[in-house]
């Protein structure tokens, strides 16, 4: 693995476990009152401020680029976070969490379609054991799923709606910054949401907002978690490819389990732990050399 490599694997794995403890803030926030759609609301709204901070140039890069940067704004963004928390309202949290995890097999099923990339068979093989791992982390030993179609298809959605983000980011990646990326990702983010709210108007308490519990999680949220890992996550993606990158994705529940085991007091059981080992063995499967076959573009 070239070290400049190596640097990328690590900001991953570091991306990946902030992430992961995005679920104890937003449980936070929820607790305090906030709503699924409003705390997406607002994280993305700081991170978006902070970028245009940072990059004010090239407001319009072409129809077609804009059209990319416009999928990936939903894809990577409104549509991914209200698919994943609507999908909390119809099913278990074990259901959506295990969904979601399919994300890293359905950006590389999507890419050899494409022709993006070609995943080997190793690949396969090791996703479907940090496939197993997920189920046995996020059950916790407590077996508890169960099949709700219009919950588990909304979290279905959110893996694709992801894989696409996936896929769409590393094209972009290829003719501009990580900067102006995330910029327009969030942008759009935002401008896609608000057609949401045209059907249920913002419900948001000012009072909550001057709760140290509150501002402090949004920050952390929107400038971290939001604007700070978007931004890594581009580079990671341009660096290493959608498929590599997403394999990652799949270390998000064990980051998550350590968090809720030392901030919310949850329980961790000998399948959790189990399933952890076979999270962490499945991506050094998945990522490590000889996985992955380039294929050419096709013609435009």
């Amino acid at each position: 693995m070239p070290r400049s490599n190596a640097v990328f694997h690590l900001l991953a794995i570091v991306t990946v476990a902030i992430w992961g403890t995005t679920f104890v803030s937003t449980k936070v926030l929820l607790l305090h009152g906030l709503p699924p759609a409003e705390i997406f609301l607002l994280r993305f709204a700081q991170a978006y401020a902070c970028l245009v901070l940072l990059c004010r140039r090239r407001w319009f890069v072409g129809w077609r680029d804009e059209g990319l940067m416009l999928i990936a704004g939903v894809t990577g963004g409104s549509l991914y976070f209200l698919t994943e928390n609507t999908a909390l309202e119809y099913t278990l949290a074990g259901n959506v969490s295990l969904v979601v995890a399919t994300a890293p097999l359905l950006t590389a099923l999507l890419a050899t379609l494409t022709r993006a990339s070609r995943a080997a068979a190793r690949l396969w093989g090791a996703s479907a054991l940090a496939l197993v791992g997920v189920a046995l982390v996020v059950m916790n030993g407590q077996g508890c799923f169960a099949f709700h179609l219009v919950g588990d298809l909304l979290a279905l959605s959110a893996a694709f709606s992801w894989a696409i983000y996936q896929l769409v980011t590393k094209r972009l990646c290829d003719r501009y910054g990580a900067t102006l990326l995330t910029r327009k990702v969030f942008g759009y983010g935002l401008l896609t949401i608000l057609v949401y709210f045209l059907f249920r108007p913002v419900d948001i308490d000012p009072a909550l907002l001057t709760h140290p519990a509150v501002w402090g999680n949004l920050l952390f949220l929107g400038l971290v978690a939001s604007m700070g890992c978007y931004w890594l996550w581009s580079k990671i993606i341009e660096r290493l490819g959608p498929i590599t990158s997403a394999n990652y994705i799949y270390l998000n529940p064990v980051t998550t389990l350590v968090f809720s085991y030392l901030f919310l007091g949850e329980p961790v059981s000998a399948y959790a732990v189990f399933g952890a080992v076979c999270i962490i063995a499945g991506v050094y499967l998945a990522v490590s050399p000889g996985r992955l076959r380039h294929l050419p573009r096709r013609p435009h």
